[in-house]
């Protein structure tokens, strides 16, 4: 039923787009990209091969002028995981929200990345793969019930704030776990700069999440570009939201680039739970296109035994 769904929705992207274009009338795209690698996984007690899909996904985006002072914007986009056998989940929910936006700013409703996850940038050189940050690090929410205000750019600084619903299963089932009531969530951040490095050379980021998740965060980040080199850090400091003890980790990061092929390095510790480091190589095949691979090890502290991912794969953005 989801896959009739979804193919439906991909069909009527595309007849929209079309008409869009002939005669003008409300803008759409349709977009998303294919990440799949061929990988070993041993996650300290087996070990396996795969070929396995990385947050790809499929997604329809647009905006839509009201007046010469106010929009409306939307995205509705889904996770496809190719790798998969049971047709039923092969796509999942990602960010799936509408909203306005004017001289005051912007404010969207509906399921959406909350403004810690959205701070980091790109700081984090292995996102989606086995090396992603969110495997050490507390905080990358993607929340069912938000409403996210973020102000206009002043000088490059942009603010922002996502409120978690507390009825949002993502509060229900952390509240569940730490056997108290769900509660509302709030999640801030101030940045500066532009995390692509195109308009200025440094990216920096303040957030802090107060029981979201059931967890209370602070996260600095900060990006600069130095020529063709790239360099990273965050420093990260969570806590339980009930009961917790706190606890602080940090990442650093690099990329090199020499013309087509990006080299990456990544490195990442938190205290009492474990540390990490990722090597790989990107190879422009063409603007949309990129072949990839990577090798991570992982060690835990609650384990003696060490992860080791290596992978190799394509990626294609439309």
């Amino acid at each position: 039923m989801m896959n009739v769904f979804c193919k439906t929705l991909l069909a009527s992207a595309l007849t929209a787009a079309t008409l869009a274009s002939a005669q003008a009338a409300e803008p759409l795209t349709v977009y998303g990209k294919v990440n799949v690698t061929a990988q070993s996984n041993d996650d300290g007690v087996e070990s396996e091969t795969t070929v396995q899909s990385n947050a790809s996904r499929l997604g329809v985006k647009g905006d839509f002028e009201l007046s010469s002072s106010l929009e409306a914007f939307y995205t509705v986009e889904y996770e496809v995981d190719t790798g998969n056998d049971d047709k039923n989940k092969t796509f999942v929910a990602r960010n799936q929200f509408v909203g306005l936006k004017g001289a005051f700013g912007a404010v969207s409703l509906g399921r959406n990345d909350t403004m810690m996850k959205n701070s980091q940038g790109n700081v984090d050189q292995f996102n989606d793969l086995s090396g992603d940050l969110k495997h050490l690090f507390k905080g990358d929410n993607r929340v069912e019930q938000t409403v996210t205000y973020m102000t206009p750019s002043m000088n490059n600084f942009r603010f922002g704030v996502t409120y978690a619903a507390e009825a949002a299963s993502t509060q229900v089932e952390a509240a569940k776990k730490d056997e108290t009531e769900s509660t509302d969530g709030f999640s801030l951040a101030a940045m500066y700069g532009d995390k692509d490095l195109k308009n200025t050379p440094v990216y920096a980021a303040l957030a802090y999440d107060s029981e979201v998740a059931g967890y209370d965060i602070l996260r600095a980040t900060v990006q600069a570009k130095f020529a063709d080199f790239v360099v990273g850090g965050m420093y990260q400091q969570q806590e339980k939201s009930v009961g917790g003890t706190s606890t602080d980790g940090f990442l650093l990061s690099a990329a090199y680039h020499i013309n087509a092929v990006v080299l990456k390095a990544q490195y990442q510790d938190m205290e009492d739970k474990g540390d990490s480091w990722s090597i790989g190589a990107d190879y422009k095949l063409g603007k949309p296109t990129k072949l990839l691979a990577f090798y991570t090890t992982r060690d835990m502290d609650a384990s003696t035994e060490s992860e080791d991912y290596i992978g190799v794969g394509i990626e294609h953005k439309f």
